[in-house]
């Protein structure tokens, strides 16, 4: 193993040295991240994972929201069921509200959390049904009606990290799978977080001539989403963004696929990925 010059040392340490304001500013503080399925899919998540606990003993407030949407679609195919989506949301009937909760509720491992939350925990989410959208009945969809901060909040004091299903109760009593974009935003404005990092497989927001989008606000992503330029799962994210946004949390969409661009987003000068702010740059 080659022998570490004495000026890649200096380097290591400037890195340090770097991420100390940012590592005292946010100390205390709540993040909440949403490590899309997506993302998880198509890149190594022990990266990530490493982030989120780095900052957990660096004194942050991590908290981890996951869906699952490669997963839930090959275990549809793989049954026979066809996926489908309406503006970015699964048409989710009562076949796929099984396999949302066996994918949602044991996709990651009790080795690095306290317990995997979901709506049916508590519940953490009470979910009211989503009308139709574009004149289509989405069955077992949800809205997020409240989140119940208690349970959230007892893990985090325990020195632990939540991890939050995308999984709501109905006051109805039945199950509902929510966009985990959706679930997070919402988390965010509960526990009054600091930041929202939404984790996915693109670099951020893009505009019509392809080019990434550094900063972004409500009034040009609403256009943005008039034009069709932002389609499909996107909608979805950038609405949950300006959602927390507007509840008081600075918000990012980055690319998960990318190692360590948590740590890079939060703990170095310049971020990466689209920031949305609360005003036109």
């Amino acid at each position: 193993m080659p022998t570490e010059t004495i000026e890649e040392r200096i380097h290591r340490a400037e890195v340090l040295i770097e991420a100390l304001p940012y590592i005292k500013r946010f100390s205390g503080r709540v993040i909440v991240i949403k490590l899309g399925g997506a993302a998880s899919a198509s890149a190594d998540m022990e990266p990530v994972l490493q982030d989120v606990v780095l900052l957990r003993f660096v004194g942050m407030r991590p908290v981890l929201v996951h869906g699952g949407g490669p997963e839930i679609s090959a275990w549809q195919e793989r049954v026979g069921i066809e996926p489908r989506f309406v503006n970015g949301l699964r048409v989710t009937d009562a076949p796929t509200m099984e396999i949302a909760k066996m994918v949602l509720t044991g996709k990651v491992g009790p080795d690095m959390v306290a317990r995997i939350l979901s709506g049916e925990d508590g519940p953490t989410l009470l979910v009211r049904p989503r009308a139709e959208e574009s004149g289509e009945d989405l069955g077992y969809v949800g809205d997020v009606a409240q989140v119940n901060a208690e349970p959230i909040e007892a893990i985090l004091d325990q020195g632990r990290i939540p991890v939050i299903a995308s999984i709501g109760l109905g006051y109805d009593g039945k199950a509902y799978n929510v966009n985990a974009d959706t679930v997070a935003a919402e988390v965010a404005v509960a526990l009054r977080a600091t930041k929202l990092i939404l984790l996915t497989d693109v670099d951020g927001v893009r505009d019509a001539d392809g080019a990434l989008i550094s900063e972004l606000d409500a009034a040009r992503a609403d256009r943005l989403i008039g034009s069709g330029v932002i389609t499909d799962g996107m909608i979805p994210k950038v609405r949950a963004a300006l959602r927390a946004l507007d509840g008081g949390s600075a918000t990012h969409i980055i690319d998960g696929r990318v190692a360590h661009s948590l740590l890079l987003e939060l703990l170095t000068e310049r971020g990466v990925g689209t920031m949305f702010t609360d005003h036109a740059r």
